[in-house]
């Protein structure tokens, strides 16, 4: 597979794994009841913060159980009059590769610049999406080949789903020789087998669509080289639309079998050589009270010949075909057709149109208050998180800009849905644009006649807290749970549940028990006095403590792995 170079790749491929873990602060809760201090135990999220930092938060209770993210990261356009600014030059982002990429970011491209920006926040948003989840990624022409490239060395090729493309209305004040008048949207699966889509119907679809039908029907006579051609013998009694129909055999059937025979498919040449249509007729096809009168004898390639010999040897009852029923008939023309019933209604395409404009929705937002340009279309991102979405989703944003996908989300728990979503946003209006906007479609927004009625709901707001570690020393400002969780989290990838018993556990996973023996104020010793408080029974035990009184043989007999603080505390 061909893998795309940069300058300061090096540097970033795996810069994920130095990220500094940092815990995540709760400052104010938001409902009904307006904002407060007290936790309303809110699971939507919307996090003020460098999002490659929030993204490591997030892992220890969200690795593998985020459902669907969306993002809609800066294009590299170099645009600075943007409220988002879309150049990679913005300062919070410059600052990150002198410290990261070093000497090496006086070389850099805008392209370089971009790249070394992406590739470890999606390295990072590939281990929170979940194993049946998939990402879906706005960009534009002039980073979709790059973003693609990273896409495939992060997320494997076989789980590349589709390139959406978005038709953009209204831009046609574009001076550019050529106008632009579409963006992509990229979708990746993290596996593609396991991928979970909903059927879902494109809303541009007609109403008197075949596809809203709940039933499918269509000829099983399918000729080329691909369908060599058999005879099928239908019996006596086998059902067809019309009444009475009476048909002879072909005249030159004889011929048209030899010479299909030897050629091993039927052409179209020869149904007009010997003047015979689908299905060929060995016998006559005689019909009364909508059934056949005698056997006849079909000839013709086939689709579903295995489910058709199926349904005539349960007696022409349908038969059941992955959760629906399909039965055979012949048509008022002598053609042997299928019906599928019960089929759920399934029509997404490629080309997305009539999903809203930016003018449109920052027209929106200027109804709230806030002023945004180039806002994405609440429609685009309700429509596309439909597919994807269960009940009960885990919706993720770490480019939350005016907070669409927190809107397209409550839209989708208006109809039914449970999900809920997680926002990062780096840039300083996290608060007056983004959590903004959430608080006034829950709260209802607009007046007079253009008055939106709320969705209700609710969120917490967070901004990134102290690292767990500085200069590989615990840090003694953290509150202990949130070195609990980590410590927890890196030795078994669950979240970390408080014991009411002990104090010292973290928990049991595969039959090994976690204790961590820690104080802030004091050197902790694992040694006899500590197992006495040992409760829990397991076949064996990891214990972290600053120093070990017991002997290599005492730990052997009681299969316990010391582990001294800091120095093992794993770093991800």
């Amino acid at each position: 597979m061909p893998v795309l170079s940069w300058i300061g790749k090096d540097k970033v491929v795996n810069h994920h794994l130095d990220v500094p873990f940092r815990t995540i602060e709760r400052l104010y809760s938001y409902d009904e009841k307006g904002q407060h201090a007290e936790d309303n135990g809110s699971e939507n999220m919307i996090i003020h913060g460098d999002n490659l930092e929030a993204l490591k938060a997030l892992l220890p209770k969200y690795e593998g159980k985020i459902d669907c993210i969306y993002i809609d990261p800066p294009y590299n356009t170099g645009n600075q009059k943007w409220v988002y600014n879309d150049n990679v030059n913005d300062p919070t982002i410059k600052k990150w590769l002198g410290e990261v990429v070093g000497d090496d970011d006086e070389d850099l491209s805008k392209r370089d610049k971009w790249l070394c920006m992406m590739y470890p926040r999606l390295r990072l948003l590939w281990k929170l999406l979940s194993p049946d989840g998939a990402i879906l990624i706005s960009i534009n022409n002039y980073a979709f080949s790059d973003l693609k490239a990273i896409c495939d060395e992060i997320f494997g090729p076989r789980n590349f789903v589709e390139t959406f493309i978005w038709y953009i209305n209204g831009h046609t004040d574009n001076q550019d020789d050529i106008t632009s008048v579409h963006e992509y949207i990229l979708c990746y699966a993290k596996e593609r087998i396991n991928l979970h889509i909903n059927d879902v119907v494109d809303p541009n679809t007609p109403e008197d669509s075949k596809i809203l039908n709940s039933f499918a029907e269509n000829s099983i006579t399918k000729n080329g080289f691909k369908n060599p051609p058999s005879e099928i013998c239908l019996p006596k009694g086998f059902p067809c639309e019309v009444e009475f129909l009476k048909m002879p055999k072909h005249e030159h059937v004889d011929k048209l079998i030899e010479e299909a025979t030897a050629q091993g498919y039927i052409t179209r040449e020869m149904t007009r050589k010997y003047r015979i249509s689908y299905p060929a007729r060995i016998d006559d096809m005689q019909v009364e009270n909508y059934a056949l009168k005698e056997e006849c004898r079909v000839y013709s390639g086939w689709m579903n010949k295995g489910k058709l010999l199926q349904f005539i040897k349960n007696g022409f009852k349908p038969i059941d075909d992955n959760g629906t029923q399909l039965k055979f008939y012949l048509s008022k023309n002598g053609v042997i057709y299928y019906r599928r019933d019960g089929r759920k209604n399934h029509y997404i395409q490629s080309v997305l149109e009539n999903m809203g404009t930016t003018e449109t929705n920052k027209y929106m937002l200027e109804s709230m208050g806030i002023t945004f340009d180039y806002p994405k279309p609440v429609k685009l991102i309700e429509y596309l998180l439909s597919i994807f979405v269960k009940d009960k989703s885990i919706v993720l944003d770490s480019f939350a800009g005016s907070g669409t996908t927190a809107h397209a989300v409550m839209n989708l728990n208006k109809k039914g849905r449970e999900c809920k979503y997680i926002l990062i946003e780096m840039m300083d209006y996290a608060e007056e644009c983004t959590a903004k906007r959430v608080k006034s479609v829950i709260d209802g927004y607009g007046s007079g006649k253009e008055h939106v009625v709320g969705l209700s709901g609710s969120f917490s707001f967070y901004r990134l807290g102290e690292p767990i570690f500085i200069d590989g020393y615990i840090n003694e400002s953290i509150d202990e749970i949130k070195i609990k969780e980590y410590i927890y989290y890196t030795e078994t990838k669950k979240p970390y549940i408080p014991s009411p018993v002990e104090t010292t556990l973290l928990g049991v996973y595969f039959n090994t028990a976690y204790y961590f023996n820690y104080s802030k104020t004091a050197t902790t010793i694992l040694d006899h006095a500590f197992l006495k408080t040992v409760k829990t029974k397991a076949e064996a035990y990891v214990i972290y403590a600053d120093i070990c009184n017991l002997s290599e043989s005492e730990l052997d007999k009681y299969h316990i792995t010391f582990k001294k603080i800091p120095r093992d505390i794993r770093k991800f």
